[in-house]
């Protein structure tokens, strides 16, 4: 390995365009070596932009060139685990996009190969690398305490793809893009839990740490779907989440968190903006508010800073890991179970899909 990891990239399609092509030529320890993905159109006008050293149609025939060191699975989510296990068995490292898959049984399938594989293998839950939740993560573990409650919420706005299309650059499409049977973005629950619920579960986890059990409402109404979930901790804490797509209001998310020794407050933006959270956590040992200003929140680049550096210098994986993956998709579909029981449901006991 050299200083610089070298990177193929699988599709080419808009969440590549808009995150992982820019990620990895403005990373410090990254190199966009390969592009790869079946619609030929979407190949040339990509490698016209970012200028790999060389594209494929194949992604087997990618797998095979030696100068690729690991692999962004950036196509859709009914892929990612096959794909994935077919990367780790011709010995390439991995970062694939969230969710990490879209059954319990495929993740848990995938953790194995990851396992037997020796590789490293990151999930995409970039928002582990914005600045602002890092901070309250640090202060959690290092002066919060014991910690009793947390309260988080996803709130996805009918207004943000108003915002979104004034900041992003039109995303190229292909009538030859390859893609799943059916149209998985019509199970509207399905779809938004997959999307924006392993957001939170995920951020959840990664500032109060493992969920047991969960107790679920659902309610749908003109459009709008929202889900309430009562949470407990493997560390005794309790939680409430709140899951909402659409809000008609502002994007809408954030934290507040109760401690032994202090609280953390969290807003945070809408990811397209690159903008840190607002993050203020309050300590008793000096009884003063604690703010970051977490000025670089390049998440995405950060996330892959972070893939890159457990590769080449063999240091401890800072994204989220197979587990973590695994550990999202139970408590999506456990939450599931609960809406359609009303009962509480152990995440060891959540099986199936979403």
């Amino acid at each position: 390995m050299t200083d610089q990891l070298s990177i193929g990239v699988l599709g080419c399609g808009p969440i590549a365009q808009l995150t992982h092509f820019e990620s990895t030529a403005k990373a410090r320890n990254t190199r966009l070596y390969a592009l790869c993905d079946r619609a030929p159109d979407l190949v040339e006008r990509m490698a016209a932009v970012h200028q790999p050293e060389t594209t494929y149609a194949e992604f087997d025939d990618m797998l095979c060139d030696d100068k690729v060191d690991a692999v962004i699975i950036a196509c859709a989510d009914q892929f990612h685990v096959p794909l994935s296990i077919r990367a780790l068995e011709a010995g390439k490292h991995v970062l694939v996009e969230k969710p990490m898959g879209v059954t319990v049984a495929e993740c848990q399938t995938l953790c194995d190969a990851v396992e037997r594989s020796g590789l490293t293998l990151q999930v995409g839950h970039m928002k582990r690398f914005d600045p602002g939740i890092a901070f309250a993560r640090d202060f959690i573990a290092e002066e919060m305490g014991q910690l009793m409650a947390l309260k988080a919420w996803y709130c996805d706005s009918t207004y943000r793809y108003t915002m979104t299309d004034n900041l992003q650059p039109l995303p190229l499409h292909s009538a030859d893009a390859y893609k799943p049977a059916g149209d998985p973005k019509a199970d509207k629950r399905q779809y938004f839990m997959l999307t924006h619920g392993s957001h939170l579960i995920d951020m959840t986890r990664f500032l109060a740490g493992p969920l047991t059990r969960v107790r679920a409402r659902r309610k749908e109404m003109f459009g709008a779907y929202s889900w309430f979930v009562e949470v407990e901790f493997a560390n005794g804490a309790q939680g409430h989440l709140d899951l909402t797509v659409a809000v008609r209001m502002d994007y809408f998310e954030g934290f507040q968190i109760y401690g032994e020794h202090g609280s953390a407050v969290g807003k945070i933006y809408l990811p397209w903006f690159l903008k840190s959270a607002d993050v203020e956590c309050f300590s008793t040992k000096d009884a003063q508010y604690h703010r970051p200003l977490g000025a670089d929140a390049h998440f995405y680049r950060r996330q892959l800073e972070a893939f890159a550096d457990t590769v080449l210098t063999n240091t401890r994986q800072t994204g989220a890991t197979a587990e973590d993956g695994l550990a999202a998709m139970q408590a999506m579909v456990a939450i599931n179970r609960s809406v359609e029981s009303g009962e509480w449901v152990a995440l060891k006991d959540a099986s199936g899909s979403v």
